[in-house]
């Protein structure tokens, strides 16, 4: 069965499936000579949704990536599609409704197989004051507001409530229990992995034509041109475009040296679920001190939590794969032992993540107070870059970006279309009841689990212990792009969060590349 046969592929112009025969084919047509009207370097979130923007205009587009699609803060994020309140609370009213909006656009049109609602849930407990309950409710109206502000119905994202005690226990199991009076709750959208909404960005880019290339670098970029290189041959060329758009993330004044950032941040520790009940919430613990700021402890994919979040200025070279220091990993358990019943330790930390957040220097301050806004720059060469922001505003920020290069190139386009694009996979929750494949599968590629599901029985086993199957690295390889056993293992799935999963795991993502 083809990909394009399901549901959720019908809406795409064409063959999605990325893989290293593709690559190959399409790196040589530019290297003899092909143009294109947008080049697009960087592979992550603002990169793909820039390309499939552009695409869907009716641009020519190619997209290059050093290394591999959501190689770098996009797969570090908290995996949530968060609606901004933390933006209303600091005064930054605009942002935040741009933040619900983007939300309900994931939620209910473009990928809805990757997002769902998930309750938050804020103890009661005996140090709570009467005036940190009153915040946090105020806070969560707030929040409701913000989703009705946005048109978000409240099927798709229920209302803030109240719970008891006993209802808080069930939601977040290792909540304190001794004179709990209860919990808030609110509702935010989360995603099954960032990193694979990356990847369903670059395959419906791809479905329209768009040339999604990775493991080919840029360099020498202007406005109009960069020298293109083959990382795994080590051949360049000259590359042509209309316009260039810079989307490199927290690399982006490596590629344009008018820009000044500072990167900042965030980690998480990854968890065995089973040591906090398994719970179906995210604890959401106050930062003691702070008025909106909170550590989450939130349900992941494979029988996981990831616990953060930190806010920490790093200064310095930026690091392809950042890592978190200890006094983070000491903040985020001291933080949430707050709220549990039994402390965690740091035996209880299975592995850890941490992502630079590329935000524009504005200035004295903490990294905390810069403005998560994006920013659409201009250098003199006519080099278009777009820089801040997050994860949840990606379209946003791709749909502005492109506005400006049709603007610098005086391209000929179309209107914007993403506002209402699915991507490859995306169907209702109530079209995704009707696929015929396990639960996990469809949770994780939608309508295209059947395509997965239908591998050779030796091939849907289940890997390291975990609910993930060697289909799943097959059509890594042979659909999504991955061009070694890292990609399939550290992106296309999350299984090397944790070290030993990923040891008794790695003959089997070396086995994807002998079976497509």
């Amino acid at each position: 069965m083809d990909p394009r046969d399901s549901a959720g592929s019908d809406s795409a112009g064409g063959d999605s499936a990325l893989n290293a025969q593709r690559r190959t084919r399409e790196l040589e047509q530019l290297a003899n000579g092909d143009s294109v009207d947008v080049l697009v370097i960087g592979g992550g979130i603002t990169g793909v949704g820039v390309a499939l923007d552009a695409v869907t205009r009716g641009l020519s587009v190619a997209l290059v990536e050093k290394h591999d699609l959501a190689f770098g803060t996009s797969r570090w994020s908290s995996k949530l599609a968060h609606g901004g309140l933390r933006y209303l609370a600091s005064g930054n009213v605009g942002i935040a409704r741009e933040s619900a909006v983007e939300r309900g656009i994931l939620m209910t049109r473009t990928a809805p197989h990757l997002v769902r609602a998930m309750p938050q849930l804020v103890p009661l407990l005996p140090e709570t004051s009467f005036f940190g309950k009153a915040l946090v409710r105020t806070g969560f109206l707030a929040g409701d507001a913000l989703r009705m502000s946005a048109r978000t119905p409240a099927s798709v994202l229920p209302r803030s409530r109240t719970v008891s005690a006993a209802r808080a226990r069930e939601l977040a199991p290792a909540v304190k229990q001794e004179n709990l009076r209860g919990a808030l709750t609110a509702f935010d959208g989360q995603l099954i992995d960032d990193a694979r909404l990356v990847v369903g960005i670059a395959r419906t880019a791809a479905s329209y034509g768009a040339r999604i290339l990775t493991r080919v670098g840029a360099y020498d970029v202007s406005g109009t041109s960069a020298t293109l290189r083959d990382e795994l041959t080590g051949s360049e060329f000259l590359m042509r475009a209309r316009v260039v758009v810079n989307a490199t993330g927290v690399w982006a004044d490596q590629v344009d040296s008018s820009i000044t950032l500072r990167p900042s941040r965030g980690t998480h520790l990854v968890l065995d679920a089973a040591r906090l009940g398994n719970p179906t919430a995210a604890l959401t613990v106050p930062i003691p001190g702070e008025t909106n700021r909170f550590v989450f402890a939130l349900p992941a994919q494979l029988g996981r939590i990831y616990l953060g979040l930190t806010d920490e200025a790093a200064p310095g070279p930026v690091p392809d794969v950042p890592t978190a220091s200890e006094d983070e990993i000491e903040f985020l358990l001291d933080t949430v032992n707050t709220a549990l019943e039994v402390p965690l330790t740091r035996e209880d930390v299975l592995g850890t993540f941490a992502g630079l957040r590329p935000l524009l220097d504005t200035g004295e301050g903490s990294t905390a107070d810069l403005s998560r806004n994006h920013a659409v720059v201009r250098s003199d060469s006519g080099l278009v870059t777009v820089v801040g922001g997050k994860l949840t505003t990606y379209r946003k920020m791709a749909e502005d970006a492109v506005d400006a290069a049709v603007e610098v190139g005086s391209l000929s386009a179309g209107a914007c279309r993403t506002r209402a694009l699915p991507l490859v996979g995306a169907a209702s929750p109530v079209e995704l009841k009707k696929i015929k494949a396990p639960a996990s599968l469809v949770a994780r590629y939608g309508t295209e689990a059947e395509v997965v599901a239908a591998a050779s029985s030796d091939r849907l086993r289940s890997v390291a212990d975990l609910e993930i199957c060697g289909a799943e690295f097959d059509f890594a390889v042979s659909h999504e792009g991955a061009l070694d056993v890292d990609d399939v293992l550290d992106r296309r799935t999350r299984i090397g969060l944790v070290a030993s999963d990923r040891e008794r795991a790695l003959g089997a993502a070396e086995q994807a590349f002998h079976s497509v």
